[in-house]
């Protein structure tokens, strides 16, 4: 999963800066609709620019010392704001539009939408679920370079204070109200803020100032150093301690007890909408639940038949368990995890060749989850700078599903398509930072299936590995309908993924949690990947022989992140623009 789609949920705007050296945004206007939809689009970058501060990859511009403002006034203003520009947008005759200028307008359109619809469900009264919180955003996870970004590090620890006051207010009005995630899918969340509250060298907000880069003089980063465990003590740890406090003597016990979306305040409506956001597409809760038992069905057969090719003699569920406890599945150390992770995304760079025609300059690095966060943290997630893999709970993590979950969160998947993106093709500033899930995510389950023509899995046991993946997505389907829509339990919802999965228990656990606690963001994955592969299979289908699977892969991901109907208006233009094309 993404990190920039957490922040979008939460109400924040994640930008990031561009690479260096990237050229400015600068596209030939072509008509007087083309200049008067990119006049609202700069328009509309800059004041986001100043609106929000930068939350994301490294602390590299001058306006990111500090957190956004998040009252209710300033949602309501920014709502104002948006909803003045997209009907700007919808006064502008789409036929006069360029092609690029068209898709310029879908992005924008689709991602206003969105933001204009959590503001009206009020989705700030609620800046957290199981899986994200709004504190743990306090802290980079990306190395700091230079002492100017240190200094904007500790503007923002000296902001702490207001900025969890403002979320406090937030969560009290969320709590009246009866918004708020299901009280069952927080427990243990108080220790993500309670590894922050303490006084001293040993709280985690000191860590970027362990290893300062040599380039910064020892008498400045003695004075940095000094100066945030200064203010981490001063003003940061106690407004984690009175967070804590909050969280688990008010916000905690006052919680809804019930599951769905459809109970929340205007709930069936919000689902709705959720879906919306995450799919980009117009499908029901219904629509969505009877795919969902289609792919079931289907991967539950080709499961099967791995089985068959590993010689296993027993039932479906003797081979489940014979997975989650046989010690030849899992790793010893955390540095046997990571370094089978590793392998994986040395063995994928290897093919890469084969994937694309232009490969990206940026690299990541592959890490542990924090500490602080890995017990309630996912296997594994994927950014610009780091491929993060969960150490915690070793017998929970079986290296037989870690070459899926290298290749969706690392190579091809989310690390490598982050960086083709900020070294994409010219484009809008604001396409740059623009994600949605379905794209993101399908591409990401994509990779996974991707791995099957490249030769990646060596055993049967890794390939039931990526079958028990793309199993989960598709219970997904089954499984945020059914909690959100047709009013099933957790338990309900534990045992069917327990029953068709080889997830460990612990995995299924939290992933059910964030299930219930984040409606419809579960449903983006599998929605995306079936659209790619159906796209794949047109373009092999039409093209023949003259089908190019690096010419496809670098035109899906050389477009940046769009809605998956844009997504396929482009992708069948491609299609027709290669047939056009004189045989060779």
């Amino acid at each position: 999963m993404k990190l920039l789609g957490l922040a979008l949920t939460l109400g924040i705007i994640v930008v990031s800066p561009p690479l260096a050296g990237a050229a400015p945004a600068a596209a030939a206007v072509a008509s007087p609709a083309d200049q008067q939809l990119k006049a609202i689009y700069d328009a509309e970058w800059v004041w986001r620019q100043k609106e929000f501060a930068q939350v994301s990859e490294g602390l590299r511009s001058k306006d990111d010392d500090h957190f956004p403002a998040v009252t209710a006034a300033d949602w309501t203003r920014r709502r104002a704001y948006w909803q003045d520009v997209l009907d700007k947008i919808g006064r502008i005759p789409a036929a006069q539009l360029s092609p690029e200028q068209r898709l310029n307008a879908a992005v924008l359109t689709e991602s206003l939408r969105a933001q204009v619809a959590n503001i009206d469900y009020r989705t700030y009264e609620a800046p957290l679920n199981s899986d994200s919180y709004f504190w743990g955003d306090v802290k980079p996870y990306s190395a700091l370079e230079t002492a100017a970004e240190y200094r904007r590090y500790i503007g923002r620890l000296k902001d702490v204070p207001r900025w969890f006051d403002e979320n406090i207010v937030n969560m009290r009005a969320g709590l009246q109200r009866g918004f708020t995630p299901p009280r069952v899918t927080l427990g243990g969340r108080d220790a993500t803020i309670a590894a922050f509250a303490m006084a001293g060298p040993a709280n985690p907000l000191n860590d970027p100032f362990n290893a300062m880069p040599a380039s910064i003089s020892a008498s400045e980063q003695a004075a940095l150093r000094a100066e945030a465990a200064a203010v981490i003590d001063a003003q940061t740890a106690p407004a984690y301690r009175k967070l804590l406090g909050f969280f688990r003597d008010t916000y905690l016990p006052g919680t809804r007890q019930t599951l769905a979306a459809s109970a929340l305040p205007d709930g069936k409506a919000f689902y709705r909408s959720q879906i919306r956001e995450y799919t980009t597409l117009d499908l029901t809760p219904e629509a969505i639940h009877a795919i969902g038992l289609k792919e079931v069905a289907r991967i539950d057969a080709d499961m099967k038949a791995t089985i068959a090719l590993t010689g296993f003699k027993g039932s479906f569920p003797e081979f489940l368990a014979f997975l989650r406890s046989d010690p030849q599945f899992y790793a010893r150390t955390p540095d046997e995890l990571l370094g089978f992770s590793a392998l994986v995304a040395k063995r994928m760079d290897g093919r890469l060749k084969d994937v694309f025609t232009v490969l990206p300059r940026y690299r990541f690095t592959i890490q542990p989850v924090p500490d602080a966060i890995a017990p309630v943290y996912t296997s594994g997630r994927g950014g610009l700078s780091a491929c993060l893999m969960n150490t915690y709970d070793l017998k929970s993590r079986p290296l037989y599903n870690l070459v899926s979950l290298t290749l969706h969160e690392c190579v091809p998947g989310h690390s490598h398509q982050a960086a083709m993106a900020l070294e994409a093709p010219d484009r809008p500033a604001f396409r740059r930072e623009t994600y949605f899930s379905g794209y993101g995510e399908g591409w990401g389950l994509y990779s996974e299936w991707l791995g099957t023509k490249l030769g990646m899995y060596r055993t049967p046991y890794e390939e039931f590995g990526r079958e028990t993946f793309e199993m989960w997505r598709a219970c997904r389907l089954v499984i945020d309908t059914g909690l959100h829509e047709d009013g099933w339990t957790r338990q309900q919802a534990i045992d069917y993924l327990a029953s068709h999965t080889a997830l460990a228990k612990l995995d299924i656990e939290i992933e059910v949690d964030r299930y219930i606690s984040w409606p419809g963001q579960a449903l983006a994955y599998k929605l995306g990947e079936m659209k790619m592969r159906e796209l794949r299979g047109k373009a092999e289908a039409e093209l023949g022989d003259r089908f190019d699977q690096r010419r496809f892969h670098d035109t899906l991901l050389n477009m940046g992140s769009v809605p998956l109907p844009a997504m396929e208006s482009e992708m069948l233009a491609w299609i027709a623009a290669e047939k056009a094309k004189p045989a060779r």
